[in-house]
């Protein structure tokens, strides 16, 4: 009779914790992140393009292929630099960005369309 009693416990363990991790599973299969159709397109609405030779931290995260640290980076290039070099912009092209350590020519491409130098 112990034994019976054994399996059905086991049994009925083993039907929750199969059922709570194929609900933990479907949650990530449904959630709005995992569709494939808008992991290649960026979010991005600006009003007007982004300039890296003025813009502050907060504006930068907004370019794709920017996190706050490649944003940062940014800023502190273009401050270290202005200090050397006076009025001169830091950045006159897009290439320039690849002197920022993680930017290389994908990411430049990746947010041509949103970037301006003036």
């Amino acid at each position: 009779m112990d034994r019976d009693r054994q399996n059905s416990v086991q049994s009925f363990a083993f039907v929750v914790s199969t059922c709570v991790a194929v609900s933990f599973c479907c949650g990530f299969v449904s959630s709005p992140g995992a569709d494939e159709s808008t992991l290649d397109q960026p979010e991005i609405e600006l009003e007007s393009r982004i300039n890296p030779n003025v813009a502050p931290v907060e504006s930068l995260v907004r370019l794709p292929g920017l996190g706050i640290s490649r944003a940062g980076a940014i800023v502190a290039y273009r401050e270290g630099f202005n200090r050397a070099n006076g009025a001169r912009a830091a950045f006159e092209r897009g290439d320039d960005l690849q002197k920022i350590s993680g930017i290389g020519p994908k990411t430049v491409q990746d947010m041509g369309e949103w970037i301006k130098f003036e």
